[in-house]
Order: structure tokens, then sequence, then C-alpha cells
């Protein structure tokens, strides 16, 4: 449940975030997919997140959530408190960013937004970008786990798949979900998934931020993703899915949750259920 004393909405518009750029609350997180994109430029204030440490980074699933001490150590080198109202913005619409909010919600840091459209709008908006490098002043953030159901695991995943009222948006694309593209052991869906792909919930036409809400609705519902029922988002490695839970989110489901493991861990696997 999101805090009513929060500095900005959910979803920020580049206008409202530019009002509050000198707030000492704000905490603005650049996390984007090509390193580059923060050094070409940025917000003014911003600073920069390598996605890789949003991730556990080893193992058979790499893209699992870290441990509560890599968590600490990452939200302590940004300069998270309790008090600060992280927005998060990336470079391509919302996947890292939303990685990044979802992980903040895991640990019940609950003072986020995200900068609708991220760079992209932020520039087409006339906006001023800074090139300087903002250096984050550090805390001492204790990371745990304060809201496990916002994620699921694969055991659980596996028991509920028959059940009523229980979904699976997939984010990937289209071949993938059909398998016939991908570099896992096993290619496919899990049984039951409905497939959008997390382009689908941007508008290219605004700048890649998030499309019309009722649009949106309508669409889910159409492919039989009601707001009313407990979905489950899942890509390859949930980044994708970053995105379309905090869609989700941003739209009212309140029963999303993401599936950190995703297909790196269900297509490498031989005791998962696939389809085709």
């Amino acid at each position: 449940m999101r805090s009513e004393t929060n500095l900005l909405p959910l979803i920020v518009e580049p206008e409202q975030l530019a009002e509050h750029l000198d707030d000492p609350q704000l905490l603005i997180i650049d996390v984007p997919l090509k390193a580059d994109s923060y050094e070409t430029g940025h917000v003014p204030g911003a600073i920069f997140l390598d996605h890789r440490r949003l991730m556990v980074g080893q193992g058979d699933v790499p893209n699992d959530i870290p441990s509560d001490d890599a968590l600490s150590e990452l939200f302590s080198s940004l300069g998270l408190t309790r008090d600060t109202h992280v927005v998060a913005y990336d470079d391509e619409g919302g996947g890292w960013a939303g990685r990044l909010l979802w992980t903040l919600e895991l640990i019940g840091h609950t003072r986020y937004s995200y900068l609708n459209g991220g760079i992209h709008a932020w520039r087409a908006d006339g906006h001023p970008e800074s090139t300087e490098t903002s250096q984050p002043k550090s805390s001492d953030y204790q990371a745990e786990i304060l809201n496990p159901d916002i994620l699921i695991e694969r055991d659980e995943l596996i028991e509920r798949l028959s059940e009523k009222g229980f979904a699976i948006w997939d984010a990937r694309a289209p071949q993938e979900y059909r398998g016939e593209k991908g570099q896992n052991k096993h290619l496919g869906h899990i049984p039951g998934a409905i497939n959008m792909e997390w382009t689908e919930a941007m508008d290219p036409e605004r700048n890649l931020r998030i499309r019309d809400y009722a649009e949106l609705i309508t669409t889910l519902e159409a492919q039989g993703l009601t707001p009313d029922m407990e979905v489950v988002t899942h890509c390859q490695s949930h980044h994708r899915s970053g995105f379309t839970w905090l869609v989700g989110k941003a739209l009212g489901f309140e029963k999303i949750r993401g599936y950190p493991g995703s297909w790196q861990e269900w297509g490498n696997r031989d005791d998962t259920p696939i389809e085709k």
C-alpha cells in the first residue's frame, strides 16, 4: 500500500518531476540498458545505477534476487533512507526502472515513482539535461524482504497453474512464447500463460509513455487479464516484466506479482511443465 505522504504519484510526468528537482527528499536514479545513455545526458541530479546490481549475477538463475546483504550494500551505496522518495527511469521504456521499483516494493520501501517515458519523454519535452556525474551520499540502509507477496517462486507457481482467478502474463516476444526463439534448454511457455509483449504497453507516439490506461485495461481484459485476478508476470530474466509489473500496479491490479526466476529458470529445468 502506497503512503499518502508520498512526494509524487506512482507514475510521474516530466513536468511534475521538473518542479521537484531541488527537493532534498528526492533520489533520482537512472538505470539504463545502455551504460553510455547516462553519459549522453540525464535528468539533472540523477545518479547512475548499473542494472546488473539488481540481480544476483551468478548460479543457475543469475537473474534472481540478490541477498539481503547485497541489497543493503546496494541501497546504502545509492544513499537510500527510509524518508527518501525514489524516482526511477531508464532509456528503454521502463524495464530496468520497473525491476528497481519492484525490488524497492519487495523490501518494503514504497516511496517511489516512475518517470513516464524515461529519458526519451524528458528529452522530448525539452527539459534540461546534465552530463555531469552525480555522486550519491552513502547511507546505512538495512534491506530485507518485507513484502514477499509481490514475488512468486517456481514451486508455488507449479502448484497453482490451473487455479481459478490466477493468471500468468508472459511479457516476452511472441516468438519466444511460441517456442520459436530462445537460448534455453527448453522453449515454449508456462501452461496457460497469456502473451502480451512488454512493448505493447508502451505508446511510441508519446515517447514510450505507458499507453492510455482505459485502452490498456480493455486490451488486457480481452486477453483474459482483469484487475481482480492474481496475476504473475515474467519474461526471460524479470527485466521486461519489471515494466509489466509496474504497468499492472498503475492500472490497479492489486495482486500483481513478479516471477524473478522467469524463463531463465523455468526453461532450463526438466521438471517444469511447458506448452508450445
